[in-house]
């Protein structure tokens, strides 16, 4: 037998020596890969990017900017939509597949979203949403977007593969961030790091709280609407000096939260204000029309109120659920799922969104098909969803239609995909075919098997 130094001296050395730790990783990576999954890893694949040209043929087609094809052929490749029509010559090469009877929409887009960055409620350590502070412009969501978040297969399957992820809290929450619903890592699924600035409207008549709270403002003394509203605008008044300094090439101290504000101040990207009773509205207007920035409302629970003024000021509107209770005593049941059609019939410019937590992205389809049950006409619901949200984030020119240049990011359905009797049996993200399992349906197999098995011992 040997001992302990005989084994030291007869170890490999050199280049022997990085050959055989070489095997022995190799080794233990076959062991690894003969041992069953667990359920997480089972779930969903992330799928290489496109690789050859593919051609959908046969489908009725719904771009959503220039009308229906029917029996249309849409062809893409790298990625990037090069032809579609209903008279299409498909290159040779191309991998055809038939689609016919089925139908071809863009992936859907919820303009506000926490997939990524939630998890499970109850569990504080899976959600990153909300920062400490009131000033916060230099949070950058996708940074803290999970790439394997469960949500996100949820998602898919019922056609959204599009999420303007948001960041919470205080004042100025930071910056959301387009997400595409696939890849391996955050940075390969960040679309536009900071799509806009968002910030939230302080609330004229604040409810005390009876037990506290945590951190931020002293519940003892907390300011006035006025004084909240103040501190907004001083902060942007800083941040506009900070920019004007740099701009004339004064030497300043760098700070990367003024820093992230230039591109909102400078009307690159929009400010999302969440403000929902109509003098919040009217005072958010009121100040970045002030300000010179581009104005977008998150919320707008009251925003039929004060329609005329949104239509004159070209300020366009998120709906955050078209499916919630009445929020006062002398509203109707169907406050909120009219409130689209309401919206649409006054000439706002509107998005619908599943209601920004990420258990409820998945029901994105859902909202817009509430609206069209009380009044909202489909082929809009579809737009709120789509085309709109994109321009809503300055998207357009990527996503939300179907149009020759821009990414392959679709559906094939069995109908209209916000119809609950509709499937959507497969997606595709920048021309990747994905993998259409999630967690529910692998949970669903899973005790259907249960359940067959049960039945075969009975019989």
């Amino acid at each position: 037998m040997r001992t302990n130094q005989d084994r030291v001296m007869t170890r490999p050395t050199g280049r022997f020596a990085a050959l055989a730790r070489h095997a022995a990783v190799l080794g233990a990576c076959a062991a690894l890969a003969c041992l069953p999954l667990p359920a997480s890893a089972q779930v969903r694949m992330t799928v290489p990017p496109q690789s050859e040209r593919i051609a959908l043929r046969g489908a009725t087609i719904h771009t959503v900017t220039n009308g229906v094809i029917e029996n249309g052929t849409i062809v893409f490749n790298n990625g990037v939509i090069t032809a579609i029509g209903a008279d299409v010559e498909i290159p040779a090469g191309t991998r055809v597949v038939d689609v016919s009877g089925k139908h071809i929409y863009p992936g859907l887009i919820d303009a506000y979203s926490t997939v990524g960055i939630a998890e499970i409620g109850a569990v504080d350590m899976s959600n990153d949403v909300n920062e400490v502070g009131d000033f916060n412009p230099n949070v950058h969501a996708d940074v803290a977007v999970n790439a394997e978040s469960r949500h996100i297969g949820t998602s898919r399957s019922q056609g959204v593969l599009t999420t303007l992820t948001t960041p919470g809290g205080g004042l100025i929450s930071g910056m959301s961030s387009a997400m595409a619903l696939e890849g391996w890592s955050w940075e390969e699924m960040t679309m536009e790091s900071a799509a806009a600035l968002n910030v939230n409207w302080p609330n004229p008549n604040p409810r005390a709280r009876r037990f506290g709270g945590f951190g931020g403002q002293d519940d003892a003394n907390p300011p006035t609407y006025e004084e909240r509203v103040q501190q907004l605008k001083n902060y942007f008044a800083e941040a506009r000096a900070y920019r004007d300094a740099v701009a004339a090439g004064e030497r300043v101290r760098s700070d990367a939260r003024y820093m992230s504000m230039i591109p909102a101040l400078n009307r690159e990207i929009p400010v999302v204000v969440s403000a929902d009773g109509a003098a919040q509205i009217n005072d958010a207007i009121t100040w970045a029309k002030e300000e010179n920035l581009r104005l977008v409302i998150r919320g707008g629970d009251d925003a039929i109120h004060v329609a005329d003024r949104l239509v004159a000021e070209d300020v366009p509107v998120i709906l955050t659920s078209t499916m919630d209770a009445p929020g006062r005593d002398d509203e109707g049941y169907d406050e909120a799922y009219r409130r689209a059609a309401k919206l649409y019939e006054a000439g706002v410019k509107f998005a619908i969104s599943g209601g920004a937590g990420s258990l409820y992205t998945d029901r994105l389809p859902y909202e817009a098909g509430v609206a069209v049950a009380f009044g909202l006409p489909e082929e809009e619901a579809i737009k709120a969803v789509t085309i709109n949200a994109a321009e809503l984030m300055g998207l357009e020119d990527r996503i939300g239609s179907l149009e020759t240049g821009k990414q392959a990011t679709l559906l094939i359905t069995t109908g209209t995909p916000i119809n609950m009797t509709s499937d959507i049996e497969q997606a595709y993200i920048q021309g990747r075919e994905l993998d259409m399992n999630d967690i529910q349906k692998h949970f669903f197999m899973k005790y259907m098997e249960k359940l067959h098995q049960r039945m075969r011992i009975i019989s």
